[in-house]
């Protein structure tokens, strides 16, 4: 792999910033200092260093966002700010959210590049399990556990099983929901079924994934590598 390509692909800058970084003598490959950017190394055995800073090839970037409202998930929208807008790095990677979060929902959005993994991930087949914090206007019952649990239906189509656990039951209420579909506007769907109108949604769990706590709205990290391993084997 060209030099200059493998940096680009760390996110270390565009084409022409790592170029004019490797001519200024910042990149050493097994401590020798390289200034030819189509100089070529073997990514997974020679050892590159930027600034003096062991780099680590990652041909797969796993980020955990936590999605602010009035954000789409989207890769791309000529009218509104996206998902991927709020990554400053991996530019050049061809990266795309797992699953939607609406418009005004906020909370946890996995953002990738590996294609296969998102597949499996949001293939119906899988049933791969998402929880939400909702809060809503009206008084949430035992009914309403029981109604969600036998599966609501929306537009003549019945939906899979899902669990509603009360938070707090009053004028507004506070509740976690758990789905394993990703319908149009679901969990709002499904309240309206039931005469309730969703105020706020948040997602907090995807698969075997948790939002960390101190990501901040916009804010994203990497996800660890027990937590990829824990992303691979979600149900």
């Amino acid at each position: 792999m060209r030099l200059d390509k493998y940096l680009r692909d760390l996110g270390i800058g565009s084409r022409k910033e790592v170029k004019e970084y490797i001519r200024k003598g910042l990149v050493k490959v097994n401590e020798l200092i390289i200034k030819d950017d189509d100089f070529k190394i073997k990514e997974n055995e020679d050892l590159v260093y930027f600034n003096n800073e062991l780099l680590k090839y990652e041909k797969m970037i796993y980020l955990m966002l936590n999605k602010p409202a009035g954000v789409i998930s989207s890769t791309e929208d000529y009218k509104d700010k996206t998902v991927l807008d709020l990554i400053s790095e991996y530019k050049h990677l061809d990266l795309f959210p797992f699953g939607r979060l609406d418009k005004d929902s906020e909370g946890l959005l996995i953002i990738s590049n590996d294609g296969e993994l998102g597949h499996k991930l949001l293939s119906p087949k899988y049933h791969v399990k998402k929880k939400y914090y909702v809060e809503v206007e009206g008084e949430v019952n035992s009914e309403d556990i029981s109604e969600f649990k036998a599966g609501i239906y929306l537009d003549n189509e019945k939906c899979q099983s899902a669990l509603l656990e009360i938070i707090e039951s009053n004028n507004i209420s506070k509740c976690y929901v758990t789905i394993c579909e990703g319908k149009y506007h679901q969990i709002k769907r499904m309240f309206e079924s039931v005469n309730k109108k969703v105020l706020y949604l948040k997602r907090i769990t995807f698969g075997n994934i948790t939002l960390d706590d101190n990501l901040k709205l916009g804010e994203y990290r990497k996800l660890t590598k027990e937590e990829i391993e824990l992303l691979k084997d979600s149900k």
